[in-house]
């Protein structure tokens, strides 16, 4: 709609009176509490909490006991669910407790970390521990392996208390190199064929992937599991890993919900292994110990030079992207030639020129989508663009994350959601020599690329496609159409 004092925009963005664009929040496509200034905000005491979720046999379990066990010196409280199998050593056990006003154990060890046994309410439990929050400094939350962490990613924001209390820091999912692919594989979930699979959204809503066992599985196989994990999530930083073992700021401290950290997080992440920029020729002696300049993703061979900005999804029509980067590959390569039976994956023969579209390993309903998009938005269409989304699409949407430009607004907005729970606030002023371009990451059921590029340039302020004389009531029944049809 059309600001003014008749009707005010509605949706993620709209506008309150008072400020430029709106206060942030962290509720469902509604208004947002946007804070007026950076030196306007109190510190954030909030208790941190990671969840941590893998199936059976993930190795989730051993990283939790290295948590609670090692001699880090950080005092952390874990949350296992009833039938965790979380094994302490009874010399480490300083005492037990009954969480006050329920039937939660608390194990309080003697390196200064809890353990609690949740049987029924995690957010009771979290409000609860608060209570004892001068005991510890962090939480970790471990789910049941058939777990979909959305749920409790919801608490954080739903809850009355708890999003004054506890502090979101991010989703680790632990994956199993050596049986995540039928997991992966395996279509719907019990009673829905039609639904995504839990293992495919535990990678959806991660922002730590830990790519475990990864001993007992060939590294070709690894580099073409991540290739897989990444076109699922493209924000998730992944590592590799053998018995759980990372470091524990891995796991701690991720700000993944820290509007703050919106930009790097949006950042083209590096393979978790080696990676081979095209430089030279990879001959067979070329391996993860060679001495080659090894610097691109894996993801797709590439004619030009990479700037910061080229990812797997880039888009940028100056870019030589000769094939899709669905799947990680050991070296990328050229086909220009007629292959023989000698011409296989491995092929090096310098007179090939393989530069041919392979075809996807796999089809995964679910998928990271990133565009940009240059000029300035206009608040009205972006607004219902983005409302009549999250309305019609925020089931199917797992994470996003933007920094938009908006028309009027000197400041670059960045958001972040979870599904239709939007939160976004006006970051730092635009500088005079940058270029304004909104650039927007999601991760969805069915995302279609030139769709959504469509429908967000659509919103810029530069651009009407009504025809004269139309008004603005017919104008907004056009940007929910199109909004909603995403």
């Amino acid at each position: 709609m059309r600001a003014g004092p008749a009707a005010a925009p509605v949706g993620p963005l709209a506008p309150t009176p008072g400020s430029a664009c709106g206060p942030r929040s962290r509720r469902a496509a509604s208004r947002l509490v946007v804070r007026a200034s950076k030196d306007a905000v109190a510190p954030d005491d909030r208790i941190p909490a990671t969840v941590i979720t893998g199936f059976l046999g993930s190795g989730k379990t051993t990283l939790l006991n290295y948590i609670l066990t090692q001699p880090h010196g950080k005092r952390i409280a874990v949350i296992e669910n009833e039938f965790g199998e979380i094994d302490i050593d009874s010399e480490l056990v300083a005492r037990k407790e009954v969480l006050e006003g329920s039937g939660d154990s608390i194990t309080v060890l003697s390196n200064g970390c809890l353990c609690c046994t949740v049987r029924d309410d995690l957010v009771a439990a979290l409000n609860n521990l608060w209570r004892r929050r001068d005991e510890f400094d962090h939480i970790v939350i471990e789910t049941t392996g058939l777990a979909n962490p959305g749920p409790i990613i919801s608490s954080f924001y739903m809850d009355k208390t708890l999003p004054e209390r506890v502090m979101l820091d991010g989703v680790v999912t632990v994956v199993d190199a050596v049986n995540i692919r039928r997991h992966l594989d395996k279509l719907g979930k019990e009673g829905n064929d039609d639904a995504v699979n839990e293992a495919v959204e535990q990678v959806a809503y991660a922002d730590r992937v830990i790519i475990n066992k990864t001993d007992l599985v060939d590294e070709a196989a690894v580099d073409e599991l991540e290739g897989r994990l990444r076109a699922i999530n493209s924000l998730a930083s992944m590592t590799r890993a053998t018995r759980s073992s990372v470091p524990l700021d891995y796991v701690l401290g991720i700000g993944g919900f820290d509007l703050e950290k919106v930009e790097d997080q949006m950042a083209p992440k590096a393979s978790s292994s080696h990676s081979h920029s095209h430089d030279h020729e990879h001959g067979p002696d070329c391996g993860p110990d060679c001495g080659h300049d090894h610097s691109h993703d894996h993801a797709h061979a590439h004619a030009h030079e990479h700037g910061a900005d080229c990812g797997p999804d880039c888009s940028n029509p100056d870019h030589d992207h000769s094939h899709e980067g669905a799947h990680a590959h050991a070296h990328a390569h050229d086909h220009a030639h007629e292959h023989g039976a000698d011409c296989g994956p491995e092929c090096d023969n310098p007179e090939h020129n393989h530069s041919h579209s392979h075809p996807k390993l796999h089809d995964d309903q679910v998928s990271s989508l990133s565009f940009s998009v240059e000029g300035e938005m206009d608040l009205d269409k972006l607004n219902f663009t983005m409302g009549a989304l999250l309305q019609a699409r925020g089931e199917d949407m797992y994470r996003m994350k933007g920094i938009l430009a908006i028309k009027g607004l000197p400041d670059r907005y960045v958001f972040q959601a979870v599904h239709m729970l939007f939160e976004g606030t006006p970051e730092r002023p635009w500088r005079d020599d940058e270029k304004r371009v909104s650039r927007m990451v999601f991760i969805g059921r069915e995302l279609d690329r030139e769709t959504f590029q469509e429908v967000f340039s659509n919103c810029l302020a530069d651009v009407d496609k009504m025809p004269s004389g139309r008004s603005y009531e017919e104008r907004d029944k056009e940007m929910a159409a199109r909004g909603a049809a995403v």
